[in-house]
């Protein structure tokens, strides 16, 4: 007889009608807050403002607002004044209430979604001042328009105060104040350099639009003005002013154009263009849609780099910079020094991911191909002494890349020649898988000998690195890449370089480096971290970079066993403060890993449970680009500023 289990249906959980919970009003961005600003670390709290500054700039580029404020308050809540039109107040016709409490309450509500409020917008989907709201413990909106002054609060998303006219005036404009809900967010305190950077990068790319920061939590109030009647043009000439310029290219070219007036509305759409090669050996180029940083390029971009390649080698054939035997110059080539800005605006733009990385447009492509071929042919008939130069700045490039080339070539014949394509110094782990596994980048054969004791050899491999490697930055790729240093790096990593770059092959997820706590340790990480920047710069994007932080010191209580290691010097003085009188106990300090043992390394800096590591971030890509010139470039001021300002207290450089 055949037996079975016996379905028991009363012992099964429900599942009906009543189960299903509907999230009322903004209750859902509370619930899952990173659907929506990404995450609440520092990062989405500092996402709050840029949603309100969309807002305000908005109203900019449909040319109703010339003047946005943001002050940091003291107890660390914003405000952000604009002198747009001010959001409507009067009863919206559905909601039958005023349209500053749909706005700020309700999802998707705002007047991005026709062609009639806003022609070109940032804040796309709608959501930002309303997922503000209910991100904020209290949150206070201020309108001026229609001849009054209208405020309105709100707590957590909801109504607290119906809005109410407080006075009259002439003037328009909208005024938010909101204080972040520490509920929420990991922190509540606003990084003033964080703020200060994205909103310049936003005055560049809106010529003429003021935009002040104060900051009201020093003892002295700290402002900064920005605000660029070159636009885009300042923008070049900003990230280029540490860096030497080709002679005859002091000024930027500058390039606009629209779409045809007849063109459908979905097809309609405007290009500026700001360009200027300087004589370093990395290319600068960043590209936004609507104010919109486009991290990941997309078809603007793909239009400008065409355009580019095809007119420079149309231009160096027909007047004679190329012989007839010669290959077109490649784009790699002509961009070798290249520092530009592409700043699209698009009625309708479409964009691949929700993270607005890539431009989607299709069309944007020909347009933008379009304006920069006829602008930059225009540019070198009018320039020809301009043009000579730019031409032979490529000419010198195509020569580095042929000889960049042949090392990347004796590199692969070297690791087929040996019995192991990995590097001899290289302890390898066992694991295969990435995911698990982590590359430890050390200083010298003494640390290196300590690390390889100390670690776990099933998923920790070591690198021992011999003595600094090159300042990529300073050099030519072909230089880079025939040391063996780097060559080692290289090869250990799996990725390969620039264009041959594979993340997929990576054989770590994460590359840990470790090096000693002092000036030379400190040196090392720069060069390190330079050198990812410019030659593996997704290994920084996917978050595989990180930094070791081993104790800078061990205090021991003189008459017991073991101590207390310590990472800060402020740390040691709380430490210290705990006994008082010096003679109770000991203090040794840590100049470098080869004076651990292997089991004091291990427990403080290698352990998974124990060790504290610090993730490699790029989180403003202007910032970084400028970080990595200024400091290790070719010019000395910015690197002497930088030392006298921080030597005391830096550590570790996060670019």
């Amino acid at each position: 007889m055949a037996t079975g289990k016996q379905n028991d249906t009363t012992k099964e959980a429900s599942y009906g009608a009543s189960d299903i919970k509907i999230l009322e009003g903004l209750e859902a961005v509370r619930k899952r807050p990173g659907m929506y600003i990404g995450t609440t670390s520092s990062a989405g709290l500092h996402h709050l403002v840029w949603e309100i500054v969309d807002n305000s700039v908005d109203e900019a580029m449909a040319g109703f607002c010339t003047k946005i404020n943001v002050t940091v308050h003291p107890d660390n809540s914003i405000t952000v004044e604009d002198n747009g039109r001010g959001i409507p107040v009067a009863k919206h016709p559905k909601r039958k209430m005023p349209t500053l409490e749909v706005v700020l309450t309700i999802l998707h509500a705002g007047g991005k979604f026709d062609n009639n409020a806003y022609k070109v917008s940032g804040g796309l989907h709608g959501v930002g001042i309303s997922v503000v709201n209910a991100l904020s413990k209290k949150l206070v909106a201020r309108v001026k328009r229609d001849g009054g002054i209208y405020e309105m609060e709100f707590a957590r998303g909801k109504t607290t105060k119906k809005m109410e006219q407080v006075g009259k005036s002439k003037a328009t404009g909208t005024t938010i104040t909101f204080w972040p809900d520490d509920t929420i967010f990991e922190t509540t305190v606003y990084d003033y350099d964080t703020l200060h950077d994205r909103l310049q990068e936003t005055a560049f790319l809106n010529k003429n639009l003021k935009i002040t920061l104060t900051d009201e939590r020093e003892l002295v109030p700290r402002t900064d003005e920005f605000c660029y009647a070159g636009g885009i043009v300042d923008f070049v000439k900003y990230l280029n002013s540490e860096q030497k310029v080709l002679e005859r290219c002091s000024q930027p070219i500058y390039i606009e154009g629209k779409s045809d007036p007849d063109a459908p509305f979905t097809q309609k759409g405007e290009v500026e263009v700001a360009i200027q090669w300087n004589q370093g050996y990395s290319e600068h180029v960043m590209s936004f849609a609507n104010d919109i940083y486009t991290e990941e390029g997309g078809m603007h971009l793909e239009g400008f780099r065409a355009a580019l390649t095809k007119v420079m080698n149309d231009y160096a054939r027909s007047h004679k910079l190329l012989k007839d035997k010669d290959a077109n110059l490649q784009g790699n080539d002509l961009r070798e020094g290249l520092t530009a800005i592409i700043s699209v605006k698009l009625p309708d733009p479409q964009f691949e991911g929700q993270t607005k990385a890539k431009l989607g447009s299709s069309y944007m492509r020909t347009l933008t191909n379009k304006i920069v071929s006829q602008g930059l042919s225009e540019y070198f008939e009018e320039h020809p002494n301009q043009a000579k130069e730019i031409f032979k700045k490529a000419n010198q490039a195509a020569r580095g890349r042929m000889a960049a080339q042949k090392a990347r070539q004796a590199t692969r014949r070297k690791g087929l020649l040996e019995s192991a394509s990995l590097p001899g110094k290289l302890a390898d782990c066992s694991v295969r898988d990435a995911e698990m596994t982590e590359l430890f980048i050390v200083e010298g054969d003494s640390a290196g000998g300590s690390a390889k004791m100390a670690r776990d050899r099933s998923i920790q491999a070591v690198l021992p690195l011999r003595g600094k490697i090159l300042n990529v930055e300073r050099v030519q790729e072909h230089r880079a890449l025939s040391s063996d240093t780097i060559q080692a790096l290289i090869t250990a990593i799996g990725t390969g370089v620039d264009q041959e770059f594979d993340l997929s092959k990576a054989r770590y997820h994460k590359i840990v480096i470790m090096t000693d706590a002092d000036v030379d340790g400190a040196h090392i990480r720069i060069l390190l971290l330079t050198f990812f920047y410019r030659y593996m710069r997704p290994m920084i994007d996917a978050g595989y970079i990180y930094v070791a932080q081993p104790p800078l010191y061990q205090l021991k209580p003189k008459g017991r066993k073991g101590g207390k290691y310590i990472y800060t010097d402020e740390e040691l003085a709380l430490e210290a403060a705990k006994y008082e009188d010096p003679s109770r106990y000991t203090v040794q300090r840590y100049k470098g890993l080869g004076e651990m043992d292997p089991e004091q390394l291990w427990s403080t800096t290698m352990e998974p449970k124990n060790r504290i590591l610090l993730k490699v971030t790029i989180d403003d890509a202007m910032a970084a680009e400028r970080a990595v010139a200024d400091l290790m470039g070719t010019q000395v001021e910015k690197r002497k500023d930088f030392i006298q300002t921080h030597a005391k207290d830096v550590r570790f450089l996060d670019i």
